[in-house]
């Protein structure tokens, strides 16, 4: 756990991240699931289906802090995709349910956890050995972003700023280890922060609005940021 992101912190945003995720997604009728998304070749129901798949792969890992049997979040990366798949092809309602349900599982398994517990080691799916503390945060990462993401009315500028500080952390320093994206010094209007990501070729400054340098950062858009003298910031991939 980062030194300035306590689990508690983690925790906090994980439950008002759900609150966010689902309070947006009770305003989306279901034909929208069958809709695309921002998000290239996703749908709603794809995007629902990821949301509630990563919630059973996150059991998997309380599962192992609990236990200390390990339970990887997926058996594979093909049979994520293929979970996927299969649950955005389910009826509206089902899909809604497996969501709403898994969301309930993670939170029931996480407070069952222990003080040792929590230190217990974990692997996540990118093969990351973490302790099982982050949990909550990888949740809270996935909530909030893809609320967003639904496109339900939900702005990055409607997401707790010191959520936000959290995760452009996070993103900055899983871009600098990348080390192959362009290499950028971004500083937040209306904030104290600012940030640093290692890459090729000279810092590009990067300016923008904490909500907007999250945006940017995620990959989802660049409005509300610039670059050097005004120029539009370098195009990211996306992330999550």
């Amino acid at each position: 756990m980062a030194a300035d992101r306590s689990r508690a912190d983690a925790l906090r945003w994980m439950a008002q991240g759900t609150g966010t995720f689902f309070g947006a997604l009770i305003t989306l009728p279901d034909d929208r699931l069958a809709r695309p998304t921002a998000l290239d070749g996703w749908t709603g129901g794809h995007l629902l289906a990821h949301v509630a798949a990563n919630a059973d792969a996150l059991v998997n890992l309380a599962h192992w802090a609990r236990t200390g049997e390990e339970t990887p979040m997926y058996s594979s990366p093909t049979q994520r995709d293929a979970d996927i798949e299969a649950g955005a092809a389910r009826p509206a309602a089902g899909l809604r349910a497996w969501a709403a349900q898994a969301a309930e599982s993670l939170e029931a398994r996480l407070a069952e956890l222990d003080e040792r517990q929590w230190t217990r080691q974990v692997r996540t799916a990118q093969g990351r050995h973490v302790p099982a503390e982050e949990i909550p945060w990888m949740r809270a990462r996935e909530v909030m972003v893809h609320a967003v993401d639904l496109g339900a009315g939900v702005g990055f500028d409607d997401l707790p700023a010191d959520f936000l500080a959290a995760l452009i952390d996070d993103i900055t320093a899983k871009r600098s280890g990348d080390g192959t994206g362009p290499a950028l010094t971004l500083t937040a209007t209306g904030h104290n922060g600012t940030w640093t990501v290692s890459g090729t070729g000279d810092p590009t400054p990067v300016t923008g609005t904490l909500a907007g340098l999250t945006a940017y950062l995620s990959g989802r858009r660049t409005d509300g940021v610039t670059g050097a003298e005004g120029r539009p910031a370098p195009e990211l991939p996306r992330w999550l």
